[in-house]
């Protein structure tokens, strides 16, 4: 089979057939190769129809690789789980094909980054309340920013799951929630506050449309892409930077919103592992880097440990038999 053949298998047959893959990893994996398929039009000259498997060798999936972080500004992990889509095609390739099993071995080779593991970058309550008031009110796509900025910021949902939000995941009744479908297939509500609740009612009630229909949607109606939240992220987080000077050095991504829904939690004393739950996350190890993202809190650790602001005494024994036995 040719590589066009070849990739729609992979996404019919193995994807969707054999693995049953959910609508997440398809879309991660589809988006990876319609980044590689327009790199390689451009940088090849020729459609993606007729480009051969041959073409997609290593030096010329490192020097797309290589365009993902420095043409793109995506980070090192981005890099790595783009780099594992291509491998499972790849993967799969080298089973459905046999004469072509080496020319894969040699993509599968390509190893993952390594990378340094900086600190949880999030919002404080100030920056939070400066980028929820960026958009306009006055417009359609202002009012409909400003709610998708509230809930983000206030449930911790990730950008597939909040452009894959629809009108009938949202619960007003007692105990206003949303429901969505994360990672591994889990389902999951999140509570909302009060205020978030009647913000998003008013918003539906104005933005109409049936039960399957996207809670957020774009201009056109249809359900927003993962660029498009990002963008939208970053328009308004730029404007936000106007009035809240300490947005400025921060790099604000739908991400970010999700760490500072984490870290808003923490300060509020809850327990990590139901940290964990709100999140998503398969364990707690995994919301433990919030522990380490707020300085304050290990100030607060350390102004309990030492509560007086004294330098604690050792104990000296007065009388000579005390002495003798703590001396052995």
């Amino acid at each position: 089979m040719n590589f066009p053949s070849l990739l729609q298998c992979f996404f019919t047959d193995r994807l969707l057939q054999q693995l049953d893959a959910s609508p997440h990893t398809v879309a991660a994996y589809r988006d990876a190769f319609r980044l590689l398929l327009r790199f390689a039009a451009q940088h090849l000259g020729r459609k993606p129809s007729e480009l051969h498997l041959k073409d997609l060798d290593v030096s010329f999936l490192e020097k797309f690789l290589d365009h993902l972080e420095g043409e793109r500004r995506n980070c090192t992990q981005t890099r790595n789980n783009r780099l594992s889509a291509l491998q499972s095609f790849f993967r799969y390739v080298a089973f459905s094909e046999p004469a072509l099993a080496l020319h894969c071995q040699r993509v599968l080779a390509i190893p993952a980054k390594r990378y340094a593991r900086g600190p949880v970058e999030f919002l404080t309550e100030e920056e939070t309340k400066a980028l929820v008031e960026a958009p306009d009110p006055r417009t359609w796509i202002g009012r409909r920013d400003r709610v998708l900025l509230l809930v983000a910021t206030q449930t911790g949902l990730r950008n597939s799951e909040i452009t894959s939000l629809r009108c009938q995941d949202v619960e007003f009744s007692t105990g206003a929630h949303v429901r969505c479908l994360g990672k591994g297939r889990k389902m999951r509500c999140t509570p909302l506050r009060q205020d978030v609740a009647t913000a998003l009612k008013e918003w539906l009630s104005e933005r109409g449309g049936r039960p399957q229909d996207p809670v957020f949607p774009s201009s056109r109606g249809t359900r927003l892409s993962a660029d498009a939240l990002q963008r939208l992220v970053a328009r308004h987080a730029a404007a936000a930077r106007k009035l809240c000077p300490s947005l400025t050095g921060k790099t604000v991504t739908p991400h970010t919103l999700r760490h500072s829904a984490a870290m808003d939690l923490l300060r509020r004393r809850v327990d990590l592992s139901v940290i964990a739950l709100w999140l998503g996350h398969e364990s707690t190890e995994t919301t433990q880097i919030y522990l380490h993202a707020d300085m304050r809190l290990k100030e607060q650790a350390l102004a309990h440990a030492t509560a007086s602001g004294l330098v604690p005494d050792r104990y000296l024994p007065s009388d000579p038999l005390l002495t003798f036995l703590e001396s052995l």
